[in-house]
């Protein structure tokens, strides 16, 4: 990119990071010890549970020096993991974070036992690059997950190997307490402070930590934990990833008779409503700023603790999130502004851009985050990889990156390393309003992420007929109340991502959309040219897969509306008919 406006956005956030780059630097000298450089680990009390669903099938990819993180692969040919340069920073982070021990554990066999030994020995040993084992949220993971699994880990193990195990589970918690000290990203100190209420649980020898980290935690839950549930980085893999942390955590505190804190059961609370707003019939999450592929898994052990039959929220106005049910048809939307710059490493530009479900089907869809690839995950965050309206190519967020001169190019590198590729400018007057009409749902919205470079407000308005039976849309691209001059003309693409599973073609009266569950639908348009574009959905379960989009093009110069329509014209047939076509036997 090239900074033009943010210019002088850029220079102060240079200037605020080596402030803190300072600060910091100050605050090891003139600290005062860490509140546990003279503790150490001598035992552990109580394991706590695992919530995420583990498979034995990894145990044995992993015995055969196969390991497959983050849609990544690396084969060990019988050594160990760490001497092997990581196939991507997300593997790394999966790798250090020794998440995957829990597929050892359900294999539950002396082999799977004996794997999991030698690999937590080998990084006791100092195998693998420090640097990335270091970076906070990873040695948070990895505290939690050496608590979680110390059963597996420590059974059969001699007195040497507990003590090691002992003394590493006090340096993860050691390095943890001086990055609360010493200020990292918010998120990280989420991240932190729960990873060492684990610690001060578990663990003999250092319960002083405990103290400290329940008031760390319930002041970032009370700071990070919107009213209506949603994070402030409107990240819902956060959030899920959050909620399978927080729900043990609280366990644990209990099993010890400690009293959770208040923060932590009001978050645990608003949490779960909110994952529901964002799910779908088919079990996984709508794809907005940073969810990928859904584990469904997870989902599902999470909602059973907001009980089975519990109905969704429907609005969600801190988040920025709404839903519109009528029938079968379940449709999602973003109407949220950009979340504030420290939150924002996983955000899109995908402002009014929306998800729609017939059943089981997904039908318009979000391409969703891939799990690996900074190329791929910062093309996945652009406006063209919504369904919503794009303008001129451009995105209605400006991304941290590039630059223009070399100088410029080396401070974005700069900030890109201490920040991430973080939201510098997005849309933030963003306002919506729900409706009721005649037996069908209205929501509208607008955003004015384009307003200082073309000029231009869009609106757009979805109605939803109580039936599901159709959804109909308008997008509106309005001159900016603060625009003088004649605007230029530009060009738009209105987008409509498809699920792979959706077969589409011309027909005369527009596109025929059919599903693989047997459902027809027809989509119409006015006001745009249609056509049917190649497009890819980054959240499969297996990797990115080919799709189509549908798009609508049309050059605004001035106010422009375009209308939009999806109409059901079949149905899936019900489970007794399919049996009552079925041939005899």
């Amino acid at each position: 990119m090239r900074w033009g406006a943010d210019r002088w956005r850029i220079y102060r956030l240079v200037g605020r990071e080596v402030a803190r780059t300072m600060r910091a630097a100050t605050a090891r000298l003139t600290a005062r010890p860490d509140i546990l450089a003279r503790v150490r680990v001598t035992g552990l009390v109580i394991a706590p549970h695992d919530l995420r669903t583990s498979d034995s099938t990894f145990a044995d990819d992993i015995y055969a020096g196969l390991f497959v993180f983050a849609g990544r692969s690396l084969a060990a040919s019988g050594g160990s993991p760490f001497d092997y340069a990581p196939p991507s920073p997300e593997w790394a982070d999966v790798l250090y974070g020794f998440g995957w021990l829990r597929h050892l554990r359900a294999a539950d066999t002396a082999l799977a036992r004996a794997n999991a030994r030698a690999f937590v020995a080998d990084f006791m040993a100092g195998r693998g690059d420090a640097h990335l084992a270091r970076h906070t949220p990873v040695a948070a993971r990895r505290l939690i997950s050496f608590l979680c699994q110390s059963p597996l880990v420590l059974e059969g193990a001699d007195h040497g190997f507990y003590q090691s195990f002992l003394k590493a589970l006090a340096r993860g918690a050691q390095q943890l307490e001086r990055d609360l000290r010493r200020g990292v990203p918010p998120q990280w100190r989420l991240n932190a402070a729960v990873a060492l209420c684990y610690a001060g649980l578990c663990c003999e020898g250092i319960q002083p930590i405990l103290r400290r980290a329940t008031r760390v935690l319930s002041r970032e839950l009370d700071r990070q934990i919107m009213t209506d549930g949603g994070h402030r980085s409107r990240d819902p893999r956060f959030a899920m990833e959050l909620l399978l942390d927080l729900l043990p955590l609280r366990q644990s505190y209990l099993s010890r008779s400690v009293e959770p804190p208040e923060a932590l059961l009001r978050a645990i609370d608003r949490m779960l409503p909110l994952l529901r707003l964002l799910r779908h019939p088919d079990t996984s999450l709508s794809h907005f700023n940073g969810m990928g592929a859904t584990a469904a898994d997870h989902l599902a052990t999470l909602l059973v603790y907001d009980g089975a039959r519990a109905r969704p929220m429907m609005h969600a106005p801190n988040s920025g999130y709404e839903r519109l049910e009528g029938g079968r048809v379940v449709v999602v939307a973003d109407v949220g502004a950009s979340p504030p710059l420290p939150y924002s490493i996983n955000a899109g530009a995908g402002c009014l851009s929306f998800e729609m479900s017939s059943g089981p089907q997904r039908i318009v869809i979000n391409c969703g985050l891939p799990a690996s690839g900074p190329e791929l995950r910062r093309l996945a965050r652009s406006t063209a990889a919504h369904s919503t309206a794009c303008v001129a190519d451009a995105s209605s967020c400006r991304f941290l990156g590039g630059g223009g001169w070399w100088g410029e190019r080396l401070a974005a590198d700069w900030l890109v390393r201490r920040l991430g590729p973080v939201v510098l400018r997005g849309p933030a007057a963003v306002e919506a309003e729900r409706l009721e009409e005649e037996a069908s749902l209205v929501l509208a919205a607008r955003h004015d992420g384009y307003a200082r470079e073309f000029g231009l407000i869009h609106e757009r308005r979805w109605q939803l007929a109580g039936t599901g039976a159709r959804l109909d849309g308008q997008d509106a691209f309005l001159r900016a109340p603060q625009t003088k001059a004649r605007l230029r003309g530009r060009d738009v693409a209105i987008r409509f991502h498809l699920h792979p599973a959706i077969a589409v073609r011309g027909v005369p009266e527009g596109l025929e959309l059919a599903s693989a569950l047997g459902e027809v639908w027809q989509f119409r348009a006015e006001g745009a040219d249609i056509a049917i574009e190649e497009s890819v959905y980054f959240a499969g379960l297996t990797g990115a897969r080919r799709t189509d989009q549908i798009v609508l093009h049309l050059r605004v110069a001035d106010d422009a509306q375009v209308r939009w329509s999806f109409e059901r014209l079949s149905s899936a047939p019900s489970r007794r008919d399919a049996a009552a076509d079925a041939p005899a036997t």
